[in-house]
């Protein structure tokens, strides 16, 4: 594949007509989402999209330790903890 660069050697990729964009292999590399079916998560900021590899994190704090799942929901140990002596 042929990478086309801007002024400031940024890779320039164009959309397919279904939306699509093919990320480089070195950057999927760099982000070890070289794996198929590899999450992204999606972002808008005023004009720019930023995509950021997928970690999951607890619902109520965000960490990603100790994490279990329940109704498709992921908490960590700490929170049931939190919520076990709410009751």
């Amino acid at each position: 594949y042929k990478y086309v660069y801007d002024s400031v050697g940024n890779i320039v990729r164009s959309i397919d007509k279904m939306g699509r964009i093919v990320l480089p292999m070195e950057t999927r590399k760099l982000l070890s989402l070289t794996e198929e079916g590899s999450a992204v998560e999606i972002y808008t900021d005023n004009d720019m999209v930023i995509l950021k590899k997928y970690t999951p994190a607890c619902l109520f704090c965000n960490s990603a330790d100790d994490l279990i799942e329940y109704h498709g929901v992921r908490i960590c140990q700490n929170c049931v903890k939190e919520m076990e002596n709410l009751l």
